[in-house]
């Protein structure tokens, strides 16, 4: 198999809809995920599996129980396991997402927003 490039902005520009992840390669039992984020989130957890967040464009803040991270373009946040968090975003913001192929966007939430089987694109 020969690896083929992948263009970021061709793929984000596929897509209009909010926290709806999709899957644009995998490596290692690892999905890697494009999402536009805007408003608030779901609070979640994810028990078994790490998340990092790299803002592509834009910028969101990643809200903690005990506090709250802001995020820029070119910055990246990861999440770790058990971590109760909530992302929230004032205006479009773009992300990669890097994580196990297994994760579920809302964790342990479940809402009209759970992506169970992400597309491909």
């Amino acid at each position: 198999m020969s690896p083929d490039r992948i263009n970021l902005e061709q793929k984000l520009a596929m897509f209009t809809d909010h926290w709806h992840p999709r899957v644009v390669g995998e490596l290692n039992g690892q999905h890697v995920k494009l999402v536009k984020f805007s408003g608030e989130f779901v609070w979640h957890q994810h028990d078994t599996e790490d998340e990092l967040f790299l803002v592509l464009r834009g910028r969101f803040r990643m809200e903690f129980r005990d506090r709250g991270v802001e995020v820029g373009s070119g910055e990246f946040l990861i999440v770790p396991r058990g971590v109760e968090h909530r992302p929230i975003a004032t205006e479009e913001v773009h992300v990669l997402l890097f994580e196990p192929a297994s994760t579920v966007n809302t964790g342990d939430a479940r809402d009209a927003r759970t992506v169970t089987e992400p597309e491909w694109i």
